[in-house]
């Protein structure tokens, strides 16, 4: 990268505040930018460093005095900030081109215009692959399964026969997309498998980080909503559904038939049980385990997961139960309790 302060201005729909001029070549947190470098402030706490940084131009909001360092000047730093990163992305990742002679391209699967095939991948017959996408290496395309224009599909991923991905779709590598659901019937001392002939739909413009499963449906649909993102390690089990722009943090899982509603978060090491509905903007907190429904714009904590403000109240009484017991024992020896 290598763009004047003007230059970002006009990228990020932002206004020039200082020196325009200056060559930027790349990118780097407040601590770290050197003068070539593009940092920002976004979250207050960091502020202190705005002294101390080296960098040769920051992205700030409005209300942020930045001296004499030219600065761009915009609504939301993060986003802008994004913006940029997505600049260097696409200048320092090597994306491979073409189809690579070791894959293995069943003669019934369609490729789109511009689609990239890496080593070793497998695309089975039926399959179909969206304009301008690329798959890297040890990719498993199963058959009868649709994946959309625009997507990345990182190293070791495997999408499994008879399942659905849409457009601008990244699959971290070691994602598993349609492996069976984890269903059995228990009957004459034994766990007989319950074939699960679903499916799984990821809609567009969804990103799923690596080592993260979804579970096809035993019957029916698993489906991921558009824009949501998905962290490491995550399991989404068979038939949930996972609403429109959710966070779901790592090691999540989410239980069979469970429903999420839009805009929902569940932070890293949430465990939420079968068959149940999370209303639209719920927030579930860290290592909580959700056992029943929550209303739209719930705001949870605990096992099980309550309001969070009945939750710290309790997790503050318990601080105190020490010092309740010192007294108590004090009350009983005065009052002469027992020994």
């Amino acid at each position: 990268m290598r763009l004047t302060v003007f230059e970002i201005a006009s990228l990020v729909g932002g206004t020039v505040r200082g020196d325009g001029a200056v060559v930027i070549e790349g990118a780097a947190g407040l601590a770290e930018a050197t003068p070539r470098d593009l940092s920002f402030l976004s979250n207050p706490k960091y502020k202190a460093q705005l002294q101390s940084t080296r960098a040769g131009a920051l992205l700030v909001a409005a209300d942020v005095d930045t001296g004499a360092r030219p600065a761009v000047v915009v609504k939301t730093p993060s986003d802008a900030w994004a913006a940029v990163l997505e600049i260097l992305d696409k200048e320092r990742t090597r994306r491979p081109s073409g189809v690579h002679p070791t894959a293995v391209i069943a003669p019934g699967a369609k490729l789109g215009a511009n689609v990239t095939v890496g080593a070793h991948t497998v695309i089975e017959d039926g399959a179909s692959v969206g304009d301008n996408t690329i798959l890297y290496p040890r990719v498993y395309v199963g058959f009868g399964t649709a994946v959309g224009a625009d997507c990345l599909i990182y190293p070791g991923v495997t999408i499994r026969e008879r399942t659905t991905v849409g457009n601008r779709v990244i699959l971290q590598p070691g994602v598993v997309v349609g492996g069976d659901g984890f269903g059995f019937s228990f009957g004459a001392g034994s766990h007989r498998k319950i074939p699960q002939v679903g499916t799984v739909v990821i809609e567009d413009d969804v990103e799923i980080q690596a080592n993260s499963t979804i579970d096809r449906a035993a019957v029916g649909v698993t489906r991921i909503g558009r824009g949501t993102k998905i962290d490491n390690l995550v399991q989404i089990a068979h038939g949930a559904e996972i609403g429109a722009h959710c966070l779901v943090v790592a090691l999540t899982g989410v239980a069979g038939s469970t429903k999420l509603g839009n805009y929902v978060t569940l932070a890293a090491q949430v465990g939420v049980a079968g068959h149940l509905k999370i209303g639209d903007q719920t927030i579930v907190a860290a290592q909580s385990g959700v056992s029943h429904d929550l209303p739209p714009k719930s705001v949870v904590f605990g096992t099980p997961a309550q309001p969070i403000k009945d939750e710290m109240k309790c997790h503050a009484a318990l601080r105190q139960l020490p010092k309740l017991m010192e007294e108590f024992r004090a009350l009983k020896k005065k009052m002469g309790w027992g020994s």
